[in-house]
């Protein structure tokens, strides 16, 4: 029951977030300085929509002869693009924020990750691309498009909550930003 809960309400957030890309308001940025992350796999689910309107008409056209079939793929398939869509959208609209007033750097992907780390316990950071990434303990790798562009390394960890609830210490976290450049250099002059 609980696992039906979560994908429930992974779909609300998903929707909600093409609904906020729509009207163009970010979430969650309040007065800190957003990070975008999108850009570097816009063209990948740019692709995966397309991919999903060629089926949906190819399968329209295969089997226009059984129309229960027929309107049940129809469906999926409309669900389908549609969740593609949103799935960029969230990302577009849930970028990262640094928050010189919270002294906080919000670490998202989708609707999948929300990292909240305190600014105090940054190590160090820097730009760092890295484009193969192996499980480790208390380490985090937020990659978008296979790729992570910056690393945390903190003093202390951090608590991660994953989608189905479990959670993990992180002292080493690793993350891809638009700007990587632009977002190291934001949190030296913050942190300072």
């Amino acid at each position: 029951m609980r696992v039906g809960w979560l994908l429930v309400r992974h779909e609300v957030r998903l929707l909600a977030s093409l609904a906020r890309w729509m009207a163009r308001r970010p979430h969650g940025t309040g007065s800190g300085v957003a990070f975008g992350y999108a850009r570097g796999q816009g063209a990948m689910m740019a692709g995966f929509a397309f991919v999903c309107v060629v089926e949906t008409v190819a399968l329209s056209v295969l089997l226009r002869d059984w129309p229960a079939v027929h309107a049940a793929l129809l469906f999926l398939d409309v669900y389908t693009i549609v969740f593609v869509v949103a799935l960029h959208a969230s990302s577009v609209v849930r970028p990262h924020v640094l928050d010189p007033d919270r002294r906080t750097l919000r670490i998202r992907r989708y609707v999948h990750v929300d990292l909240l780390v305190p600014l105090e316990r940054i190590a160090s950071v820097r730009r760092e691309l890295r484009m193969t990434h192996e499980r480790a303990d208390g380490e985090l790798d937020v990659e978008v498009g296979s790729q992570t562009s910056v690393t945390l390394e903190l003093t202390e960890p951090v608590t991660h909550v994953g989608f189905f609830g479990r959670s993990r210490e992180v002292r080493v976290v690793r993350f891809h930003a638009d700007d990587p450049d632009g977002l190291v250099r934001a949190l030296g002059r913050t942190r300072v």
